[in-house]
């Protein structure tokens, strides 16, 4: 069930304490893009360095590359970008204002369960069937029948359902000749660079299929109706890997990605109660399978990840547009003519993973308000509760007073720690108030300085998670947090 109180706090917490602010905010923001404040910034990293790694250096056989954001236009036609990237979108007469169709029959269904669960999930198979057979009409039947409602003008004056391409186009100067239009796409996935660049890295990489090219980059589309915080932007970064593999084993590649990234989920310490998969009902038009893992986002089960069997269509359409040649020369020997396999274009198994989605996530399972009132006094807080090796910051570092020599031993600390990872110091405010502001921001540890520090070098660690305090040398301070921070 959708919480949009819990998304409004955790909006609230990200502007309050340095995640994420509204992009030009002083001249009123613009809708639906972002900015990462200091704290949101490094939060994203972490997260992609995690994903990265977890690809790229945890595989033998996955490398990475970083394509430009612009490519020449014919890549989107040979794509199926130019004809087939579009959403069916639908307006009010009243309002003007402008739907994407399945999120305002979404959010109707959202409400119908409350009291009607069944209805609102017949509703949604409906819409869903219609979606998969192209059925504008039907569309527009089922939102007039079931009297869906503008939220502007609250009524149900509706056009007809048309579609809308996502594709944002720019101007480039020449192109590749004088006659050429020029215009080019920002593109709308990372995807396509590896593609076009297959050949380049299986042959300078001494490449053998099974192999994947791993890319994290800045995409864009140009949303209809883009909502819901960072979960639908129109600038937005993706964590994508594409694996080449032999025609006809596509099935068995497909089965082994969804476990391998499920079990990459997992490994961020989420329950696997909060995720599902989602079989697509309606296929892309490059896929034979294709599936989501889907997160249950305070505003309910949502899509974080993609995984899609893609056949050769990519790699079959560069072709045909580029006349180059994109296959692969396989040494192996068929078992029916005992001679080598030869030339084939290769099939792909993809795994797409928004980042902006992932950093949401991690923050919606994170963020907890906790109630720590007593009999004697009332007392709360809010934590976010990030796994040790995500968090911005993994050490505060707190003299408790700022004379008696506190600050230079504190001092001392950070600079033996900083070179590791991030280290937060604070002189200001008691050290309850600083305990709480770490909280807020989901710093694992923190250590206090104080006299008897000074005496036996010993310092106090506070673990956010319990709130428990124990004493340690300091000069235990630096490998406790390495070794609650590392990841494989």
């Amino acid at each position: 069930m959708a919480n949009e109180n819990t998304l409004q706090n955790i909006i609230s917490h990200c502007k309050e304490y340095g995640f994420i602010f509204q992009s030009s905010e002083i001249y009123d923001g613009l809708s639906a893009v972002y900015d990462y404040g200091q704290y949101g910034a490094e939060l994203k990293k972490n997260i992609r360095d995690y994903w990265w790694k977890s690809m790229t250096q945890m595989h033998e056989n996955i490398v990475g590359i970083d394509a430009a954001i612009f490519m020449h236009p014919t890549v989107w036609k040979a794509s199926g970008h130019v004809d087939s990237f579009s959403d069916p979108m639908i307006d009010n007469k009243d309002s003007k204002k402008r739907y994407r169709v399945d999120h305002l029959i979404e959010a109707h269904a959202e409400q119908l369960a409350v009291g009607n669960e069944p209805s609102a999930k017949e509703l949604l198979q409906k819409m869903e069937a219609l979606l998969a057979s192209d059925d504008f009409a039907g569309l527009k039947n089922l939102i007039e029948e079931n009297k869906i409602k503008c939220t502007v003008s609250n009524t149900c004056n509706w056009t007809d359902v048309r579609q809308f391409n996502l594709m944002f186009s720019t101007e480039f100067g020449a192109v590749s000749g004088e006659e050429e239009d020029n215009n080019v796409y920002l593109r709308p996935e990372t995807a396509q660079g590896i593609f076009v660049n297959f050949l380049n890295v299986q042959k300078t990489g001494r490449m053998k299929i099974p192999f994947g090219i791993a890319q994290v980059g800045k995409a864009f589309r140009n949303e209809i109706v883009a909502r819901q915080f960072i979960f639908r932007m129109r600038e937005f970064e993706q964590m994508e890997m594409q694996f080449f593999i032999k025609p006809g084993t596509q099935k068995e590649w497909y089965e082994y990605w969804k476990e391998t990234r499920m079990k990459w989920h997992l490994s961020l310490g989420i329950s696997p109660e909060k995720y599902k998969f989602h079989d697509h009902v309606k296929l892309a038009h490059y896929a034979d399978a294709a599936c989501d893992i889907e997160y249950d986002f305070p505003m309910g089960f949502k899509e974080v990840e993609g995984i899609h069997s893609r056949t050769d269509f990519d790699l079959k359409n560069h072709q045909q547009f580029s006349g180059k040649k994109l296959q692969y020369f396989d040494n192996d020997l068929d078992p029916a003519t005992g001679k080598p396999i030869g030339n084939y274009i290769p099939y792909v198994i993809e795994t797409s993973i928004g980042l902006d989605r992932t950093v949401m996530m991690i923050l919606s399972e994170a963020y907890k308000e906790e109630d720590l009132s007593t009999e004697e006094k009332k007392d709360s807080r809010v934590v976010l509760k990030f796994p040790a090796f995500l968090a911005p910051i993994k050490l505060a570092i707190l003299p408790l007073l700022k004379k008696d020599g506190l600050p230079e031993i504190a001092r001392k600390l950070m600079n033996d720690c900083k070179q590791h990872f991030k280290c937060f110091y604070e002189e200001k405010d008691t050290i309850g108030k600083r305990y709480r502001r770490m909280d807020a921001l989901g710093t694992p540890f923190c250590v206090t300085i104080d006299h008897q520090t000074k005496e036996d070098n010993t310092v106090t660690i506070r673990h956010r998670d319990s709130m428990t305090q124990e004493r340690i040398p300091i000069s235990e301070v630096k490998q406790l947090v390495l070794s609650r921070s590392q990841t494989f």
